[in-house]
């Protein structure tokens, strides 16, 4: 039985998965004995092993909205039995969970390497598929009927706001001009639509594909992925353990991939900790409402090991606060 978070030796993973800056959540979940935590985002279960594996009665919830994490979490249901339950369901549901009392809580968010390892999932553009891009393909719509549909509005938020691509008006006026010609339909012909809508000499000076941010934009909106955050993250605080004499209060942790993610989580962990959420808060100290300690000053990235080994977790930043 291991002794300290070092002691914990690092278990074989999905085939093609590695949990991101796995030694520092567990640094800051600090699992303890008959410890019950929550892994919001179970992708491929490695963040929910290393919980599992810190010690024989630790038990984890996870959810996951993706269909075929039921296949990847059958492993876990059989090595860790009675100790490890899997729901299927988006996080952003989290509320309707009636579990609460958890001594950790756990967010990776942004698409899982196995999401976009499927080609036929449509969320890359570098294979020809349909332009599916839903997280759980038996809700919503693909993004590809999204497109045809979507108001200017809709359209403008995902490009502009959610994609943060600088030459929105064009993507959106290409991508409407597109409706009708099935260009819409799959990933290399909607790249193509948006790629020939920016600019030659931007095209060939940046470093990443033309289509890559309006295929952010895209994605987040078909899948409402920060609307889904904002509704999480008071969810978890709620469902986070009380501090009592026995043990402390619970600890939220979330490792957001970009800005748009990280914006909401930042505000509201200041939130809870009785800090200004940003430059134009000007409420009056004596009117916040202090519920936690904040675990992190600033978000802690992957150390250069790390980043040599797991190139995608380059943009990973984690927080983490504690209730009070």
């Amino acid at each position: 039985m291991p002794t300290a978070l070092h002691d914990v030796a690092r278990p074989a993973m999905t085939p093609g998965h590695q949990p991101v800056l796995r030694r520092e959540v567990l640094e800051f979940l600090a699992p303890r004995p008959g410890g019950r935590y929550l892994d919001g985002t179970f992708g491929g279960g490695g963040h929910t092993r290393a919980l599992l594996e810190a010690w024989p009665d630790v038990n984890v919830v996870a959810l996951d909205r993706d269909p075929a994490a039921a296949e990847r979490a059958r492993n876990l249901r059989e090595e860790f039995a009675g100790r490890f339950a899997l729901v299927d369901r988006d996080f952003g549901r989290l509320a309707e969970l009636p579990m609460e009392d958890f001594d950790g809580i756990l967010f990776d968010l942004g698409v899982s390497s196995f999401q976009l390892d499927e080609v036929e999932r449509g969320f890359s553009f570098r294979h020809d598929a349909p332009a599916d891009m839903r997280m759980d393909p038996r809700s919503g719509v693909p993004a590809s009927r999204w497109l045809e549909t979507a108001t200017d509005e809709m359209l403008v938020r995902a490009i502009r706001d959610f994609g943060e691509e600088q030459h929105w008006r064009r993507v959106v006026r290409a991508i409407e001009a597109a409706r009708g010609t099935g260009a819409l339909a799959r990933t290399t012909s909607l790249a193509a639509v948006i790629a020939a809508a920016i600019p030659a000499r931007d095209r060939h000076a940046s470093k990443i594909h033309p289509a890559t941010r309006a295929f952010q934009g895209i994605r987040i909106a078909v899948n409402d992925e920060i609307g889904a955050i904002e509704r999480a993250l008071p969810a978890a605080f709620g469902k986070l353990a009380r501090p009592a004499a026995t043990r402390p209060g619970g600890v939220l942790c979330v490792i957001s991939f970009h800005s748009l993610e990280d914006r909401p989580v930042k505000q509201f962990f200041r939130r809870m900790c009785g800090q200004p959420e940003s430059a134009a808060d000007g409420t009056p100290q004596d009117l916040r409402v202090k519920q936690a300690e904040p675990l992190t000053r600033k978000p802690v990235t992957p150390a250069d090991a790390e980043l040599a080994a797991n190139p995608r977790s380059r943009s990973a930043k984690l927080r983490a606060l504690r209730r009070s």
